[in-house]
């Protein structure tokens, strides 16, 4: 028991070790968060201003749709981010150099996951304050903008395994950045994110109706925009914890055949 705490309390401290070597990376080189920062902002405003007055009669009637779907996909598109920067490392050869250090194993990839959290707590802040600034009032009370905040942070940290995964299997960055892309870029427009589903022909509808994305923007909304609770909040929950279980322990293992 006692060797077993030991154990883990070293995993633990390593894995922090590893999270402030990334957040040093970050900071010497503040292009890394460009995807989190302006980005969000720049669709922000582009879709509230060009699709606004089409979609919803004008801008400030839009925002309320606009500004979740707009976080989530800002969200779901910087996960991809690690996955890349975890080939890149294996390429450069980081990793074999890691392998020669007394640490724990899960340390060098939990270590940048951990990190990660801050990129989507920047990410949610830029795209909750924007919207703000361009008229959207939140109609959730504290306690809803923060448990909307821990859910769109834990989900993303959810999908961020699965592509630390990927980035083991498939060989090559660039890869990994065309295939996320297009995978989320199709899961965000066949969402519920910026339109109403019932304007979508039927066979979309149920397309959908079945897509993550779609529970994971209605939840954020049903937070932000009504303070209330439903179903799709427990599910993006269950499901976040579901990926976490499956994934961390499989990218680990591969990570140890990898090296």
């Amino acid at each position: 028991m006692k060797n077993t705490l030991k154990r883990l309390t070293k995993a633990c401290r390593d894995t922090l070790t590893f999270a402030k070597r990334s957040l040093l990376k970050i900071y010497h080189n503040p292009e890394k968060l460009f995807d989190v920062t302006f980005t969000p902002v720049l669709f922000t405003l582009m879709f509230a201003y060009l699709f606004g007055g089409a979609i919803a009669g004008d801008m400030k009637n839009y925002l309320p749709t606009l500004i979740p779907g707009i976080l989530v996909q800002s969200l779901l598109t910087a996960t991809s981010a690690t996955g890349v920067q975890m080939r890149e490392d294996i390429e450069k050869g980081v990793f074999d150099r890691f392998k020669s250090l007394p640490i724990a194993r899960i340390a060098p990839l939990a270590g940048p996951l951990v990190a990660d959290l801050v990129r989507y707590l920047l990410c949610t802040g830029f795209v909750i304050v924007t919207g703000l600034i361009l008229g959207w009032h939140i109609g959730g009370s504290f306690v809803a903008v923060i448990l909307a905040i821990i859910l769109a942070v834990f989900f993303s940290w959810s999908i961020s395994w699965i592509f630390a995964f990927i980035g083991q299997v498939i060989t090559s960055s660039a890869a990994i950045t065309g295939i996320s892309m297009t995978v989320m870029m199709l899961l965000t427009f066949l969402s519920n994110a910026f339109i109403p589903v019932k304007t979508l022909p039927k066979f979309l509808q149920a397309f959908v109706n079945l897509n993550p994305v779609s529970h994971f923007v209605t939840a954020l909304r049903d937070l932000l925009n009504n303070g209330a609770i439903y179903s799709n909040f427990w599910l993006l929950l269950g499901l976040s914890l579901v990926i976490v279980v499956i994934f961390a322990p499989l990218t680990t293992i591969k990570y140890s055949k990898t090296i």
